[in-house]
């Protein structure tokens, strides 16, 4: 396995004064106003205040009109599998049809596995197999779209994102949450902690639930919500935090 195999995650776009659009969306709902005499009148400071009265409401619609797409490498097809579920939103993928991996692809070992030198060493022998098959498959002429076939979830893969905010806040109490997957929940705190720094008060509570209202788990709760709570504020104080990996 490569040694560069690493998350990486980059918030490549987002609406310019996107709290802004959020704000004059809300109030043009209210107003008999032209747009542009309300625009003048969202100031920076009421703005703030007039979107965390909103996002505490649950009025997420105005959320809706802004947008934001992030860049993601240096993560398995098991989490892409997981994340293309998010349906309002959209994704572009490296494609295993068009982009052929050559005798050794790289791969995310999980830290169950990386935590156990005999268990890791029997995944790497595997995926070093696979390789090597793979390889045979294509030295032989069949096209990289068949080849595919063998290739595991583990594989290294790279997707683009993008989401509006009222999806990112849904994303981030599903998969910030102690019971998602590792993977993507490592994927969703930096996408929560890039989105924050961009838009703090849209996403100022933006977390699994028990950052909020409660933890609506039941008896599957973690039953660790003031940790959750504390990595969830980290993480928004710190762009790139791991996120509990």
């Amino acid at each position: 396995m490569p040694d560069n195999v690493s998350l990486n995650v980059e918030l490549l776009q987002h609406n310019a004064e996107a709290e802004k659009i959020a704000a004059l969306a809300a109030r043009l709902c209210y107003s008999d106003s032209d747009i542009k005499g309300l625009s003048e009148k969202v100031s920076a400071s009421e703005q703030n205040d007039f979107i965390e009265k909103l996002a505490g409401m649950g009025h997420y619609s105005v959320f809706e009109h802004v947008s934001f797409t992030f860049g993601a490498e240096g993560v398995s097809r098991a989490l892409t599998h997981q994340l293309v579920r998010h349906r309002i939103a959209s994704f572009s993928q490296k494609s295993q049809r068009y982009v052929k991996e050559g005798s050794a692809f790289p791969y995310i070992m999980p830290p169950s596995v990386a935590g156990s030198s005999e268990a890791a060493a029997v995944f790497s022998d595997a995926m070093d197999y696979l390789a090597g098959v793979y390889s045979r498959l294509s030295r032989l002429g069949l096209p990289a779209e068949d080849a595919r076939y063998v290739l595991p979830n583990a594989c290294e893969t790279k997707i683009i994102i993008t989401m509006n905010a009222r999806e990112l806040l849904h994303f981030f109490s599903l998969r910030s949450c102690m019971r998602a997957q590792w993977e993507i929940r490592a994927l969703s705190d930096r996408m929560l902690s890039l989105a924050f720094k961009a838009a703090p008060a849209i996403f100022k509570n933006a977390g699994p639930g028990c950052c909020g209202k409660g933890c609506p788990e039941g008896k599957f709760s973690c039953g660790k919500a003031p940790q959750v709570r504390e990595r969830i504020a980290r993480l928004k104080n710190n762009v790139g935090a791991s996120g509990g990996v």
